[in-house]
């Protein structure tokens, strides 16, 4: 499946978008951290919750839940929240 990535996270992919596999949002993230080592980390915390300024949209609907089952045809989006003022 297509995995958009957010400015801050291209230091790790070094592409706005990749590829990536996975039956759920879970399995997905480890796949793109086996790619691209350290980019799980910055999205999910070390309890397996979602970091509270990254979000995730498959096929454009906010999911909340790493559970979340996908489909090879699913196009994913991280996107990071942008904070101060």
């Amino acid at each position: 499946m297509k995995v958009s990535i957010p400015t801050p996270l291209l230091s790790y992919t070094q592409k706005s978008e990749v590829e990536a596999s996975g039956a759920s949002l879970a399995e997905m993230m480890h796949d793109l951290d086996r790619q691209f080592p350290g980019i799980r980390f910055r999205t999910i915390d070390e309890q397996d919750r979602l970091r509270p300024h990254v979000r995730f949209f498959v096929n454009g609907k906010q999911v909340f839940d790493l559970t979340q089952p996908l489909r090879e045809t699913d196009a994913v989006a991280i996107v990071q929240a942008l904070s101060g003022g």
